[in-house]
């Protein structure tokens, strides 16, 4: 007669807790053509639980958007996209996606004009981990 494998204590607490965190995880998309700022962003927003997809266009983005089993709780672009702006982008997203939360984060402050009308947040560029986290937070609702 077999005899079901038992599991220590503390990998079967692991694995559901694991469920739980994946289940509960808020989706955030990134968009950023440079790989250093997209790795960086994606490094320390998985570390502070959140699930992350990444895109490095505008084009890329929204077919990620299309193919998301989940809707996304936020997007965090840049404003310098190859093939189309942020601004350009936030425009096709706004009409697929009118109310996901979107955090544009740039170092050109003049470019926060374009944006007027599109209900984001604009976000000068250094931002520093900390800072990353709290926005996310704020704009998901999450804590």
């Amino acid at each position: 007669m077999l005899q079901p494998a038992l599991l220590p204590v503390s990998e079967v607490a692991s694995y559901f807790l694991g469920e739980l965190l994946a289940e509960s995880a808020v989706p955030i998309l990134l968009v950023d053509d440079d790989p250093l700022q997209l790795r960086v962003r994606e490094a320390v927003l998985r570390r502070a639980h959140f699930e992350v997809a990444v895109a490095t266009s505008a084009e890329g983005a929204l077919a990620v958007l299309r193919a998301a089993a989940r809707p996304f709780a936020a997007i965090i672009t840049d404003h310098v996209l190859p093939g189309a702006s942020g601004v350009e982008f936030v425009r096709r997203l706004r009409a697929i996606e009118p109310w996901v939360p979107v955090i544009v984060v740039t170092g050109m402050p003049e470019a926060e004009p374009e944006y007027k009308g599109l209900n984001i947040l604009f976000q000068e560029k250094p931002v520093d981990p900390e800072e990353m986290i709290r926005l996310v937070e704020r704009v998901t609702g999450r804590k």
